[in-house]
């Protein structure tokens, strides 16, 4: 008694003292795999055995009564019978310890450890039906056993043929396979009955283990024979029938009630939206007879006293065992048993003791002899001795082999997971068959008839939820867990099973990751690379390849021709690795790659939708379609005017829409079809619908991504539909779920966005939006089984109004918006907030553009002289109301660039606003009006926070020269404004030349020059034409002043400053020799305006040879002029087919011809005046440089007279004279140089 509380203690080799051979465990304990086992070395050839008990229901371990000599065991003790935790199930009958195994009794087990099926176990079976496997090379007698695979393990149950055809005589079923049996195998099948003697050893043996557990080894006083008759006779019926098919073995309430025994009263291993653990489903459905054998479903219980994990060499099983195990003293753990004397022990009896010893870890055998019920000796053997016993000699290594041998037949050939096998063995024979029953079954009219279907279902789902419950699983197991849901599915008949169809199709559309749609191809690789723990549907068909040879079909075909496969002669089982390549090979399972998104979307579809039909069919309802709420009205296809583009009813939708939103908060239920709020069909089709509703996501995502708008409005609006439904059924509504509904919104706003965007090819989104399949129909059928699917009607319209659908994209933001304030989304998910609001100021930036181009449009059609109308006013504010709201957005997640563009367009509506007003009034009395400041001054005000917004240059280069740019632009068209319709009726001259001259120095400060860019030449341009303004304003200035000297010679200065400054920037450019001529004009205008005012004819001398030095610097102008010019006459010569195309828009010929009059009379008035000069100097004094002056001007004057006079000339010979007459005053100098 005093090793019984050893747990985990290792069985030592031979010779060693054996102590603590067992695990032992209280009742209901289980125990992980702690203990190492045991190797043991036996007859010189080793084979390794490791056995550790999981689970054990046995009491501590007690010491057996020795039973004195000459005890007669034919009479009954006085506990005989009676219920005994010592002896377990084997003592409740009076078979002793039954040799007899329950159908599904692995299944039990199997649903028990869970965790080891289909994955690092390879057997789980009763140790009765591995020991039969066993001994078939030794034994004679029949074997009949059902096989099943799931993943790479095998569950192997008796098939009792004999129970099974009395079953089938008076239920019905199984008819087809005893017609197949008796056809096959025995066509004189009768029942046989056993023997008397058969009874007698089984009471002898029954009766010494009662007195075995008694404790003083005499004799009780026995019950009277009506007593004894009593149980007697009852369990005697209890053995012919009790095992029967598939009863469950008779068991005592307090075993059978003990939760510990059975998985059955344990917490169901799924979440709440999977099945439940099998205890439930059969209640709840009424599965098969199989599940209401009683309450606790006993059929399928695991009702061994013990589970133990056994590795045989490199063989991992699962086994149940019922041996009842003594101890205590000097022998910690032995097995008892009973002998008659006058009987040898022959092999099959040693193979049984030893294996019987070796699953239980037991070091030794205690034998009881007998002769005739008198107890005669009692005898000790240990483990390792069995096999040398004498008439029982057997090789260890024969065993080990024949095991292989088996376990290699069996996975070879049971590939087909949910598949029934029969491995059958008849009476005497040497040929080993085995059937598949599931196939055999599907010929006749009811496959549900095969018994097994049931639990086969149930297993494979169970082992699938299991690997899915763990988080840390590869994605390597999807490939297995897909094929064993797949599997189930196709087992159950969808009319009866609707809530594990529904389950596992969910389960299926799970496997599929939708999260990370971006991801997905990277991390498929490893799903093809590892996955070695189950076997591809694509293989299931490869059971005949060669290597299979060697136990193909027979020579007689009319007995085999139904078999998977045959073992010709039990012989082969001994040969050493006779199957052992075939044991080696683990077939793969691959997971299906869907490179495409949409390929993997429709997968995960097709999935949730078999799942929400089989939940639809499981709702009692008279018709398949709801009846009318006659609260609800019924859609129509006409729509309405309040919904329509305008955004005035969308607003009345959006109120309507955050109203159901708060509702929702609150928790409101309604569902049309009438499913129980709780109940399985309303968990899963919430579930189902989740997913469906993420994988039209992903799908509208995808079709984004793909420009095709259409298609994706499609997806998004199923997307809406499905969660709009989630929301209708939902009675607690999860944060994530809301997100999730924030992110839909938001994609749905950038699809009509873009479609907005893309209105030139709507035809073609229009057919892409209203295309839909058939299994798109079927999921929207049952979603309206719940819910109309009008919630979000107004934001997956498809309309053709482009102010609509950007309408429609800003309420999809909002919304989106509105959601992440509900609860705390928005500070859990940072990323997704910004990314609403940058898109709500982005809308709003689209829709303040749209209605300020409309203004504009407004205002490019009105009548010059008419003033600004209600409209124009109408859609400034629309705009400005945008920009802001759309600036605040930005400003609120600290986008600086943004929000600076966006004040830039405000600047630019400002400056729409001002050219509105400019255009009031009459043109010829024109004055820049105070409504026009206001808007100008505005937009700049708007361009320098746009400016203070960025800081500096550095955080957007772009933006910044923009920005900079269009204030610039400002400046220049106020000061421009002012300086040509001066407000002289408001202000006085000075004041304007101040305010012009202020406003075209700012506008010159933005303007940058000097950097390298694209837009150098536009700034060159503009500071080259604001120079010229501000020269002609002080050249204008000094025309007109009168007086002051120290003020005329400020603006003589700064206007030859500006003018120098303007040729300088012209000159940089090379399409505007126009502006350049203007310019020198100006220059050479002002220059005679000087000499007006000299009376020195030295003086003016040096004026009139200054001005004639801007006239040959002219020069440059006008090959300029003369290249554009010969271009243009080339052109229609080279290219006839565009004739019509304007050659050079930068060169208007009208201004040439005018400006070329202009420069002859200005060259002639000068080239006259300083003939004037000279001559009057020549007759004072005489100067050799002069006279060459005098002679070259003369020359250059009468050619110039000459070619004026001359009409016919064109104008590019009158640009040819002009160069040549200035090249040769160029080279003659012109005087005082």
């Amino acid at each position: 008694m005093g090793d019984s509380k050893e747990a985990g203690a290792e069985s030592p080799p031979a010779g060693a003292a054996a102590r603590g051979g067992l695990s032992l465990l209280s009742q209901g304990e289980s125990e992980e795999p702690s203990a190492q086992g045991s190797a043991l070395f036996l007859g010189g050839n080793e084979v390794k055995s490791r056995a550790v008990v999981k689970y054990s229901s046995a009491p501590p371990r007690t010491a057996f009564a020795r039973l004195e000599e000459k005890t007669d065991l034919k009479l009954p003790p006085a506990n005989w019978l009676r219920e005994s935790a010592k002896l377990g199930p084997a003592g409740t009958t009076i078979l002793g310890n039954s040799k007899k195994s329950k159908p599904f009794s692995s299944f039990g087990m199997a649903y028990d450890f869970i965790d080891s099926v289909g994955n690092d176990v390879d057997v789980v079976s009763d140790s009765e039906n591995i020991k039969k496997l066993l001994k078939i090379p030794y034994s004679k007698s029949h074997v009949s056993m059902a096989v099943h695979r799931i993943g790479r393990t095998l569950l192997l149950d008796e098939l009792d043929i004999q129970e099974l055809f009395m079953r089938s005589s008076q239920t019905g079923d199984w008819t087809w396979l005893k017609e197949f049996y008796q056809r096959l195998i025995d066509q004189k099948w009768q029942r046989k009955k056993k023997s008397k003697e058969h009874w007698y050893q089984k009471a002898i043996l029954s009766k010494f283990l009662y007195y075995s557990i008694n404790g003083d080894g005499a004799a009780q006083p026995v019950p009277s024979a009506a007593e004894q008759q009593g149980p007697s006779s009852s369990h005697q019926a209890t053995d012919s029938d009790g095992a029967s098919w598939p009863a469950p073995f008779e068991m005592p309430s307090s075993v059978s009630e003990d939760p510990s025994a059975s998985s059955q009263g344990s917490e169901p291993l799924e979440p709440s939206y999977i099945v439940g653990h099998v205890a439930s489903a059969p209640k709840e459905q009424n599965l098969t007879t199989l599940f209401n054998d009683g309450e606790n479903s006993q059929g399928l219980k695991n009702d061994f006293v013990r589970n133990i994990l056994w590795t045989f060499e490199d063989i991992h099983m699962l086994v149940g065992s019922n041996m009842p195990i003594f101890g205590g003293g000097r022998y910690p753990a032995v097995s008892l048993r009973l002998r008659d004397n006058n009987k040898p022990i022959n092999v099959l009896t040693g193979i049984d003791y030893w294996l019987d010893n070796l699953i239980c870890n037991v070091p030794e055998l205690v034998m009881c002899f007998h002769v005739n019920g008198i107890v005669q000796k009692y005898e000790m053997i240990k483990t390792e001795e069995i096999p040398n016993l004498e008439n029982s000699n057997f090789s260890t290594k024969v065993i080990k082999d024949i095991a292989q041998n088996i376990l290699s037949f069996l996975k070879s050939n049971c590939t087909k997971e949910g598949h029934t096998y029969w491995l059958f063995k008849a009476s005497g024979s040497d040929i080993v068959k085995l059937y598949d029953l599931t196939t055999l079954c599907e010929e006749t009219e009811d496959k549900y008839q095969n018994p097994f279907t049931m639990p086969v279902a149930i297993l494979l789902y169970k082992v699938a939820c299991n690997m899915m419950m763990k988080k840390n699983q590869n994605k390597k197991h999807y490939g297995t867990i897909r094929t064993l849901l797949l599997n189930c599915v196709k087992l159950l008949d969808k009319s009866r099973h609707p809530q594990i169809i529904a389950s596992a199709n969910y389960m299926l559309s799970e496997l599929f990751q939708l999260d990370e749609p971006k991801k997905e191809e990277s991390s498929e690789s490893p799903l093809n690379e590892n996955s070695d723990e189950s076997y591809s549907e694509e293989e299931e068909e490869l059971a005949d390849s060669d290597e299979n040879g060697s136990y193909g079909t027979g020579s007689d075909p009319s007995d085999d021709n139904k078999a998977v496969a045959i073992i010709k002669s039990v012989g082969e089982l001994s040969v050493p690795e006779k199957y052992k390549s075939i044991h080696q090979i683990r077939p793969s399972c691959t997971f299906p790659v869907c490179h495409d998104t949409e390929e993997r979307c429709r997968l995960v579809l097709s999935y949730v939708l078999e799942g929400l039909k089989s939940v639809d069919s499981s709702i009692k309802k008279e018709s398949d379609l709801p009846a009318a709420d006659p609260n609800t009205p019924i859609p129509l296809k006409y729509e309405d005017e309040s919904t329509r583009g305008g955004p005035e009813g969308l607003e009345k939708q959006m109120a309507l829409f955050l109203d159901k939103m708060g509702s929702l908060q609150k928790g409101n239920y309604s569902s049309q079809s009438g499913m129980i709020p709780g109940s399985w069909q309303h968990k899963m089709k919430l579930q189902l619908i989740l997913k469906s509703s993420k994988a039209y996501y992903v799908l509208s995502d995808a079709a984004m991504s793909l420009q095709k708008y259409g298609r994706a409005l499609r997806y998004i609006k199923l997307a809406l539909q499905s969660h709009d439904t989630y929301c209708c059924l939902c009675t607690n509504m999860l944060s994530e779920v809301l997100l999730f509904l924030s992110q839909y919104l938001t994609l749905c706003g950038d699809i009509q966005l873009m479609l907005a965007q893309n209105a030139n090819n709507r035809a073609a989104h229009l057919e892409e939006f209203n295309y839909q399949t058939k299994e798109d129909q079927e999921i929207l059928h049952s979603l309206h089984r719940e819910s109309p699917c009008q919630g979000f009607a107004w934001a997956t319209d498809l309309s053709t109004d482009l102010e609509s659908q950007l309408s429609v994209s800003c309420k999809c933001y909002e919304a989106a918006n509105e959601i992440l304030q509900f609860s705390d989304l928005k500070s859990q998910n940072p990323e997704h907030y910004v990314q609403v609001l940058k898109r709500m100021g982005n809308i709003r930036n689209e829709i303040g553009v749209f209605y300020m181009n409309q203004a504009a449009a407004l205002q490019s059609e009105r009548v010059v002289s008419k003033s600004v109308s209600t409209a124009e006013q109408q859609l400034w504010k629309k705009s400005f109301s945008c920009f802001e709201k759309g600036i605040h957005n930005f400003e609120s997640i600290d986008d600086a660039t943004n929000a600076a563009l966006l004040l830039c367009n405000t600047g630019r509506l400002m400056r729409i606003c001002a050219q509105a007003h400019c255009g009031a009034g009459d043109e010829f009395k024109r004055e820049f009006s105070p409504e026009e400041g206001l808007y100008y001054n505005k937009a700049v005000d708007y361009y320098l926070k746009a400016l203070r917004s960025l800081g500096t240059r550095d955080i957007h280069p772009a933006v910044w020269d923009s920005v900079n740019w269009e204030l610039s632009t400002t400046y220049f068209t106020m000061a421009t404004l002012q300086q040509d319709y001066a407000p002289l009726s408001r202000k006085a001259q000075e004041q304007i030349e101040k305010e012009v001259s202020e406003a075209m120095m700012k506008s010159l400060k933005h303007c940058d020059v000097d950097s390298v860019s694209a837009r150098q030449p536009l700034c060159q341009y503009r500071a080259a034409t604001i120079h010229h303004r501000l020269a002609s304003m002080y050249h204008s200035c000094l025309r007109n002043q009168v007086g002051d000297e120290h003020l005329r010679k400020q603006h003589r200065v700064l206007a030859d400053l500006h003018y120098s400054k303007a040729v300088k920037l012209f000159q940089l450019l090379k399409d505007a020799p126009c502006e350049l001529l203007r310019v020198q004009l100006e220059r050479v205008a002002f220059a005679e305006f000087q000499m007006t005012s000299q009376n020195s004819n030295v003086g003016k001398l040096k004026t009139l040879s200054g001005a004639l030095d801007i006239m040959v610097r002219t020069k440059h102008a006008f090959q300029l002029i003369r290249k554009e010019l010969v271009e243009e006459f080339d052109q229609p010569k080279s290219d006839e087919s565009a004739p019509a195309a304007d050659p050079s828009p930068g060169l208007s010929r009208e201004e040439v011809i005018k400006l070329l009059s202009i420069f002859e009379s200005r060259l002639s008035f000068l080239l006259l005046q300083s003939i004037k000069l000279l001559s009057s100097t020549k007759k004072k004094m005489s100067n050799t440089e002069e006279d060459v002056v005098l002679k070259t001007n003369k020359q250059i004057y009468s050619q110039l007279l000459r070619a004026t006079a001359n009409r016919n000339s064109t104008l590019l010979e009158r640009i040819d004279v002009l160069i040549q007459l200035l090249d040769q005053l160029a080279r003659g100098g012109s005087g005082g140089q």
